[in-house]
């Protein structure tokens, strides 16, 4: 079993990562700002920010793997990507990285132009694409001994959309997935199956891939 901390592991993503790692009797360590009233039973909560990654650290010593699900908004825009970097050049080459992005640094069609690039894409949401693409950078350039992966989920994911955890998933590559009917969506719970699975059975050494249905 790995030792796995989970960066804003009581936001939508976060917790959902969180609560699957654990049902499959991983160690968890879930980090946010402040410690939630309602906790997922076997997890361990912590304080911490990216904001102050030297801190952060220290308190994730002896951890496996860390998990970024920390998104560019409100004051984070701006802060995210830094923090992240930092974080990383703080922790051993041995944590392996796992970073959840967004749609938009996925392509449209192999080949293609990204979906941050179309012309649909809502401009209030590209500093923050762009931001976590922006990280998917820095990761590409770390020293070939830090192992890492980068998840962009589906364009319909978030907690306005939760849906229900199947266990199943679709792995795009670069591509962001889509069903027959042209959609773009996967649930919380599902996104959370496809992370733990590359925890336990990493097929993503150093490379990024999409997730849907």
């Amino acid at each position: 079993m790995a030792r796995i901390a989970v960066i804003g592991g009581t936001g939508y993503a976060g917790r959902n990562i969180v609560a699957e790692a654990v049902s499959r009797g991983h160690t968890v360590v879930s980090v946010a700002r402040s410690v939630p009233a309602e906790r997922v039973e076997g997890a361990t909560y912590i304080e911490g920010t990216l904001l102050d990654s030297p801190s952060l650290a220290t308190e994730l010593e002896g951890v496996d793997v860390v998990v970024s699900t920390v998104p560019a908004r409100g004051d984070m825009v701006g802060n995210v990507r830094p923090g992240v970097a930092e974080l990383v050049a703080d922790l051993p080459t041995s944590v392996r990285i796992g970073v959840i992005g967004g749609a938009g640094g996925s392509l449209a069609a192999e080949g293609g132009p990204r979906v941050v690039d179309l012309d649909t894409f809502t401009d209030e949401y590209k500093p923050e694409a762009l931001e976590a693409i922006g990280i998917l950078d820095d990761l590409r350039a770390t020293d070939a001994a830090r192992d890492w992966f980068y998840i962009h989920p589906a364009g319909g994911f978030g907690v306005w959309n939760p849906g229900e955890r199947t266990g199943t998933y679709r792995d795009g590559g670069d591509v962001i997935v889509t069903d027959a009917d042209g959609e773009s969506y996967i649930s919380g719970p599902d996104l959370a199956v496809a992370v733990v699975d590359e925890i336990e059975e990493p097929k993503h050494s150093r490379e990024r891939f999409t997730v849907g249905y």
